[in-house]
């Protein structure tokens, strides 16, 4: 047994505990000690006796990443290159709110975090996609990546998305583990309705997040409600039909009762006309869903451009009066390669 401590769910430290013949207590010790008060070594855990200390580090070796980049945005955001044991780079985002307590620290931190090293789903519009795909992260390498976060900024984080780079129902298993960590009383404590997983649209994964005990919330990134242009920008996703995806997002809220989001793109004269609009409209009739729409971030060497402010701004208005809830999403660290889309181990 020699298995990185990052390999392990909350289920599985409590086994791991047992197999080294330590108490059941110690398991929430250990679980305590690296995922609330986030210590980077095992010598820290100071109410942990040595023997369990020295066989953790010799059977479960704990791993923390290397900040090999940081840069930080007029907008306050800070955006990381992280380092892990293997040398696979990753990249998080750590966006503080706007409004602040009255010692000036936000009143929210949120951290965009990675779900894989690269992306396989290679979708025109994203960086990412561009850097192709290495492998799943572990249930720790994106724990770890909020503690990293919440470390540098020295508060609390309060909300997280699974936005960063990779496709999160690809590596479901692993991603599931992570938000229970991020989720538990034990660790981080990060109210479940506070975490959100972003989906290409993978289907099997909706369905089985559906069933998901906690308050999950899931965001549809589509970008297209007319096929031949979603299947255009999105060509991982060719064999989604987009009957069948509506037919899901439907599924899952009479499931699961929480409502999902929809993320939609808006990219100048590629899918912002009229007739895009209209296929939104008809998309969501019937469904009980919110949509964001978020303005396309420049993207160095990208063919694609934002949508005009004029046309977002007709898009929520039309939205709006048809009784769907949409709003335009707060962009934030464009400037350092830190927003949607723009991620892909840059250093600064």
């Amino acid at each position: 047994m020699n298995t990185a401590f990052e390999t392990y769910g909350i289920g599985e430290i409590r086994s791991l505990i047992g197999e080294l013949s330590q108490p059941a207590f110690r398991a929430k010790q250990v679980i305590g000690w690296v995922y609330n008060k986030g210590v980077t070594s095992f010598d820290d855990m100071s109410n942990v006796p040595r023997v369990l200390r020295e066989a953790l580090a010799e059977h479960a070796p704990l791993h923390i990443p290397e900040i090999i980049d940081k840069q930080v945005s007029v907008d306050g955001a800070r955006k990381y290159v992280l380092s892990l044991a293997d040398g696979a780079r990753v990249e998080t985002v750590g966006i503080p709110s706007r409004d602040t307590a009255s010692d000036g620290a936000p009143r929210r931190l949120t951290v965009c975090f990675s779900t894989q090293v690269g992306c396989p789903m290679a979708c025109s519009f994203c960086a990412t996609g561009k850097e192709g795909f290495t492998r799943n992260l572990l249930p720790g390498e994106m724990v770890q990546q909020v503690l990293t976060v919440q470390r540098d900024f020295g508060a609390r984080v309060s909300n997280v998305v699974a936005m960063g780079q990779g496709e999160p129902f690809l590596n479901y298993d692993n991603v599931v583990k992570a938000l229970r960590i991020m989720n538990s009383d034990l660790a981080l404590g990060i109210g479940a309705r506070h975490v959100t997983v972003s989906t290409c649209g993978i289907i099997r994964g909706i369905d089985a997040f559906a069933h998901e005990p906690e308050q999950f919330t899931l965001a549809l990134s589509l970008h297209s409600a007319i096929q031949a242009t979603r299947d255009r920008i999105m060509p991982k996703c060719v064999g989604t039909p987009l009957a069948d995806l509506k037919q899901a997002l439907d599924s899952y809220y009479r499931v699961s009762t929480r409502r999902p989001s929809i993320e939609y793109l808006m990219m100048r004269d590629i899918n912002d006309g009229e007739h895009d609009l209209k296929a939104l409209l008809d998309f969501c009739d019937g469904l009980f869903v919110h949509v964001n729409l978020l303005p396309m971030n420049e993207i160095e060497g990208s063919p694609f451009h934002p949508s005009r402010p004029a046309v977002v701004d007709h898009w929520i208005r039309t939205l709006n009066r048809n009784g769907i809830e949409a709003n335009v999403r707060d962009s934030r660290g464009s400037d350092i390669d830190g927003a949607c889309g723009q991620l892909k181990n840059r250093i600064g």
